[in-house]
């Protein structure tokens, strides 16, 4: 029963804060769980869930490529920009920032909890994007090396 009302919560956590992202979540994580697939699907998407997310994402970042909107005209325009530069190199971070919160997940997954409370804090109090365990993880993971570094 604890599941449920957890997850109750973060269904009116979502609509107060009108996250659409958290409410269409948290009513799918109920629906499997209500109709008795949890079993199957959850460890899917516990397993695979992030890939498949990031597959999403990158999808629809490529979408203005495959559409004709943005061309190798556009690319050779941006690389003169100093924000494309700074937009490359973000990029870059937040890679690597990922690839050690992969490790991180993998190694202690009991950092999982705080993580995702800390993705559910910001995207129904800040309207954040729910991209937050992987690049909290790898932005945890990162710090916990400076740490041992330095003690």
């Amino acid at each position: 029963m604890q599941p449920f009302i957890f997850l109750f919560i973060l269904l009116v956590v979502g609509m107060i804060a009108k996250n659409h992202s958290l409410i269409v979540a948290v009513l799918f994580l109920l629906v499997v769980k209500s109709i008795g697939l949890s079993s199957k699907v959850f460890p899917y998407f516990q397993q695979k869930g992030i890939n498949l997310g990031v597959t999403i994402i990158t999808i629809a970042v490529l979408v203005p490529i495959a559409s004709g909107k943005i061309g190798l005209k556009e690319l050779t325009e941006s690389v003169r920009s100093i924000y494309a530069w700074i937009a490359l190199l973000s990029g870059i971070a937040v890679a690597l920032l990922a690839k050690g919160g992969v490790t991180l997940l993998a190694k202690d997954p009991h950092m999982t909890t705080a993580l995702v409370i800390g993705t559910i804090l910001a995207v129904s109090l800040f309207k954040g994007v729910a991209v937050g365990p992987l690049i909290g993880a790898g932005i945890a993971y990162t710090i916990m090396k400076m740490v041992d570094v330095f003690s």
